[in-house]
């Protein structure tokens, strides 16, 4: 019997008919959203001023944080297809509700900035593609997404989410419409190039914090407890183990394409503004991704703009409702709510208040003054705070035999999390250091 026909079953069966001829894209979901989440226009800001301060030099950090977001998500994702319930519920079965809560409230204020700061950020996009009022657009991006998550089923939802994905192929192409020299590009990708200086320190915080954020490790763990329950052939991996091994093997598959592709959009993202902005003397200042678009314009022409521009509202619109559906889920798990997006906002009424909350207030943040770069300075603070001692957490929890029965982490994947986890506390350290001792 083949190593397929072990996992999919007799290819006369039904089973076999419906699972194992799935086209290659229809296997790809959450692992596939969370990437491309992962490049929100908060994160195309840090990764244009890396490349407009340092040039090429920062590609080889692409490389260098694959592997390591690959195994976390992994494990997330493993841990929501094993218990059938997110990170926040398994947390509750192992540590106090007060760290539990504690969690929770920090990732809930982190979000809300960086909803607000992407918010801003396609809209100042907007504005420079098609003139008009960047308030207006920002509340327009704002309803539009709460009208997305609200009133489509989630199978409808996600497929809009990956339809979405293909937005941030807009960065691919404004590379090859700016010269590039590929030598040095090659060269700085496979060679580190390491500097022991302030700014460059921090910035290398910037880059691990934005590539590994904790509002991704809830979505993807809640996106397979989502499967779980809206499918009622599957079950938790832990009453039907006989699936594990399928699952693990698309789980994998899922996530490294996932952030495989997110880290060859942020090396792109790198890349043009390190080909133009660096290159020209412009380093700065780039305070938001639509500083970084504007800047292109005289320099690479109209057309690597327009792209740069839309590929912000694209990614916007992508990871707003990851940002505000992670924080609904953490928040209606760690309370016991119903939490789904595929049920109606009156069966989880509680779940979609939290939804709507986060998004409203992140969108209110545009109306209150508050300085798009100071959003995303505070958020970079909190998510310092909590996305190490989270990772211990999930790294403990998925070794624990109450909570994923037989299916412990394999060598590889606790290699891989634990190193995680020890270089996002080093990082997270520096720069909470660096953050108090700023002038």
């Amino acid at each position: 019997m083949t190593e397929r026909t072990r996992e999919c079953g007799p290819p006369t069966a039904v089973r076999a008919a419906e699972e194992c001829k799935r086209t290659f894209v229809n296997r790809l979901g959450p692992g596939l959203i969370t990437g491309a989440a992962d490049d929100d226009p908060s994160g195309i800001a840090t990764y244009s001023q890396v490349g407009a301060q340092f040039g090429f030099a920062m590609l080889w950090t692409m490389l260098f944080t694959f592997p390591l977001m690959a195994a976390i998500q992994e494990i997330c994702a493993r841990l929501g297809r094993i218990t059938g319930v997110g990170i926040a519920a398994n947390l509750k079965k192992c540590y106090p509700r007060p760290v539990v809560y504690g969690v929770i409230l920090v990732l809930s204020i982190a979000n809300i900035f960086n909803l607000g700061a992407d918010i801003s950020a396609m809209a100042a996009a907007s504005q420079l593609l098609f003139g008009g009022i960047a308030s207006l657009y920002a509340l327009l991006f704002g309803v539009l997404s709460l009208t997305l998550q609200i009133f489509f089923p989630y199978r409808r939802y996600v497929g809009y989410l990956r339809f979405l994905t293909w937005s941030l192929f807009a960065y691919v192409g404004t590379a090859f419409v700016v010269h590039v020299p590929w030598q040095t590009v090659l060269r700085s990708t496979l060679i580190p190039s390491i500097s022991f200086e302030a700014t460059y320190l921090m910035a290398l915080v910037g880059v691990l914090g934005t590539t590994i954020s904790p509002y991704l490790f809830f979505w993807q763990t809640s996106q397979e407890a989502e499967e779980v329950r809206i499918d009622k052939k599957e079950a938790p991996l832990k009453k039907k183990p006989s699936r594990a091994l399928m699952h693990f093997r698309r789980i994998a598959l899922d996530t490294r394409i996932g952030m495989a592709f997110s880290n060859l959009i942020a090396f792109f993202i790198i890349l043009t503004t390190a080909a133009t902005l660096h290159t020209s003397g412009n380093s700065g200042p780039i305070q938001s991704s639509a500083d970084a678009a504007m800047a292109l314009r005289p320099l690479a022409g109209n057309l690597a703009f327009s792209l740069f521009a839309m590929g912000i509202v694209g990614t916007g619109m992508l990871a707003v409702p990851v940002l505000a559906g992670s924080t609904a889920y953490a928040v209606s798990e760690a309370f016991r709510w119903q939490a789904s997006l595929e049920h109606k906002p009156h069966e989880a009424s509680k779940f979609y208040l939290v939804l709507s909350g986060a998004t409203i207030m992140g969108l209110l943040l545009n109306f209150l003054g508050i300085d798009p770069l100071r959003s995303l300075f505070l958020s970079a603070v909190v998510n310092g705070v909590v996305a190490a001692p989270l990772m211990i957490m999930i790294m403990l929890m998925s070794e624990r035999e109450k909570i994923v029965r037989q299916f412990r982490l394999p060598l590889y994947l606790r290699i891989g999390g634990w190193t995680a986890a020890a270089i996002m506390l080093l990082a997270s350290l520096f720069f909470l250091v660096s953050a108090v001792l700023r002038p």
